[in-house]
């Protein structure tokens, strides 16, 4: 069986193994080709690699443009929407702050109309008071220097003179008591009557300030009436109504004024009464209703003429559009003479005194709007950060540093 894989060289003699020999020229050839093989692959690999290189640094080529392109409209887009959020509210916050202002100047105005109106008064006031002391002196003066003259020429007829002269300087003394206290009398009458007339023409001239529209006729000394009457009048209607009023400037209230005035306003057709006084009747410290009759101090008067004066256009226009319908006017009289309506007009009223009150309060208030303000705007920065900062933390390095976004900034 050796032999057979057994061969004899026909030159040399030598013997070798078949297989041997076929088998070291196999691992030869497929060594040969293994090698062909592997230089092919890695041929084909080196290739492949660098295709992928090439198409790894494309891509990463690509990506760093596209993601330059994204930051720049990241940046122009937050730039933007930044710009518009800060125009929005400054043109907002613009607009309301000119508006408070523009309000704030014109109350203010209102209010040194009232204080420079006030001082005014005062002023007058003071001079009244001034002239009303003169004539007093004066008065005080002339007649102790009329007693004086008037006693010693009773000392000198009672040394000439018997009992009845002395009867006589006696009664003369009693005279002399009596033109005192008249002239006293007389006296304080024609102060209280200055101060009076000092008060009616306050009310006109605030009636005539404050409604240049309207008609306000003064009622003549001497005639009967009140003080003057104001002739509610607009664009649309030359007499909506009329408002009388009185001036009263005493230390006690009379009740037979209420009657009398009431007369007066029927006589004359006016819609409403009022009645300024400084002294209000028993079981009133404020302004309110007596019998029909609208009482105020001077200082209530001039809210409640705005009042009044809005009720009777009112009513003009519901007379002018409800024409025939008498049942719909005698319910609007019904409410306008209801205490409903007392207590709405005292409502309004008091409200138009709280507005000086106001007027310090929203000066306050302004400052704390502006702070507000600060404050929102502070808060739309943020949330514009807080998103720069979410989109960022989402892309990573790959989008650009926004200066104006960073931390410390």
């Amino acid at each position: 069986m050796d032999n057979i894989h057994n061969i004899t060289c026909p030159n040399c003699q030598h013997q070798f193994d078949v297989e041997q020999a076929l088998s070291g020229k196999i691992q030869q050839k497929l060594k040969a080709d293994f090698e062909k093989e592997k230089i092919r692959l890695d041929q084909s690999i080196a290739a492949k690699e660098a295709a992928l290189k090439a198409q790894t640094l494309a891509f990463e080529e690509k990506k760093k443009k596209e993601n330059e392109i994204f930051k720049e409209k990241l940046s122009q887009a937050i730039g933007q929407k930044e710009s518009e959020l800060k125009k929005v509210i400054q043109g907002d916050f613009e607009l309301k702050i000119k508006a408070q202002q523009e309000e704030l100047e014109r109350r203010t105005k209102q209010v040194m109309k009232l204080k420079d109106a006030e001082i005014e008064l005062e002023k007058t006031k003071r001079l009244m008071q001034e002239q009303a002391k003169d004539i007093e002196l004066k008065l005080q003066k002339q007649m102790q220097e009329e007693i004086l003259a008037k006693e010693e020429l009773i000392k000198k007829r009672v040394q000439e003179s018997a009992e009845l002269k002395l009867k006589e300087k006696d009664k003369m003394l009693e005279d002399q008591k009596k033109l005192i206290e008249e002239m006293k009398r007389k006296s304080e009458q024609g102060s209280m009557q200055l101060q009076g007339e000092v008060q009616e023409l306050a009310i006109e001239e605030f009636l005539q300030t404050h409604f240049p529209f309207d008609l306000i006729e003064e009622i003549k000394k001497g005639a009967r009436g009140g003080d003057c009457v104001q002739v509610v009048q607009t664009r649309d209607n030359a007499n909506c109504g009329k408002i009388y009023y009185e001036s009263k400037r005493t230390k006690e209230f009379q009740p037979a004024w209420i009657e009398k005035f009431k007369t007066d306003i029927r006589r004359i057709g006016a819609d409403v009464g009022v009645l300024v006084t400084q002294a209000y009747p028993k079981n009133m410290t404020s302004m309110g209703q007596l019998n029909g009759i609208w009482i105020c101090s001077f200082r209530e008067f001039k809210s409640l003429c705005f009042v009044l004066r809005d009720s009777i256009i009112k009513i003009a226009g519901v007379k002018a559009s409800n024409l025939n319908k008498g049942d719909k006017m005698e319910l609007l009289y019904n409410y306008m003479t209801s205490n409903e309506f007392k207590l709405q007009v005292e409502g309004i009223v008091e409200g138009f005194t709280q507005m000086q009150n106001d007027l310090q309060k929203e000066k306050n208030a302004m400052q704390k709007i502006w702070n507000q303000r600060e404050k929102q705007i502070q808060k739309v920065l943020h949330n514009t950060k807080g998103m720069y900062g979410s989109i960022k933390g989402l892309a990573g390095n790959a989008i650009g540093t926004i200066d104006s976004l960073e931390l410390g900034s």
